[in-house]
């Protein structure tokens, strides 16, 4: 995902067909700086009407203390620290 800030590459580490994926790398490095981070969280998914069951994809989502990153499939990043939005950015997806 290339953001107008950031370059993000996620990668997935579970099984291509596996609903919720608890594995996943964010790797997020600075146009301006160059400087990366790198987190682990897993695949976000709405649930199905039975509550239980994840059905739609929506994203992935990574902690780093009480940061939390959300990228959307829709190529939206966002960095939020106790409900305070520090980034919200719009990219496109790019297959490498």
């Amino acid at each position: 995902l290339t953001t107008p800030s950031f370059i993000v590459r996620i990668k997935v580490h579970c099984a291509e067909g596996i609903g919720t994926c608890k594995n996943v790398t964010y790797v997020g490095t600075s146009r301006k700086t160059g400087k990366s981070i790198t987190l682990h969280g897993n695949t976000k998914h709405s649930m199905c009407a039975d509550g239980i069951t994840p059905c739609r994809f929506q994203g992935y989502e990574f902690w780093n203390g009480k940061t939390y990153y959300r990228v959307l499939d829709d190529g939206s990043l966002s960095v939020l620290q106790q409900n305070r939005t520090l980034l919200e950015e719009r990219g496109s997806w790019k297959d490498h």
